[in-house]
């Protein structure tokens, strides 16, 4: 099952989420639930949100995946969706 999480970020968190960055991108590597990830962007072009696809057996899986997020960890997020999603392309 493939869920898309897109996380935004508290207001002025970007020096959380810099502080968090390496810790999570190691969490992204290590996981085999990660499809593909990338940060969100606003018009700045600086790091605002997440989205990652993940390949999960159900959204329970999902959940415990983005729990264990050191970005959630360290309370960057102001919302987290998680969405069922069908690639078509």
């Amino acid at each position: 099952m493939l869920i898309a999480l897109i996380a935004r970020d508290k207001p002025g968190a970007l020096q959380i989420r810099l502080d968090t960055r390496d810790a999570h991108v190691a969490y992204l590597k290590s996981s085999d639930a990660v499809s593909q990830a990338g940060p969100l962007l606003n018009e700045a072009g600086e790091m605002c949100g997440s989205l990652v696809v993940l390949d999960v057996e159900d959204m329970d899986a999902a959940r415990a995946w983005a729990g264990a997020d050191p970005y959630a960890h360290a309370d960057l997020f102001e919302s987290v969706e998680l969405i069922p999603w069908k690639k078509v392309i």
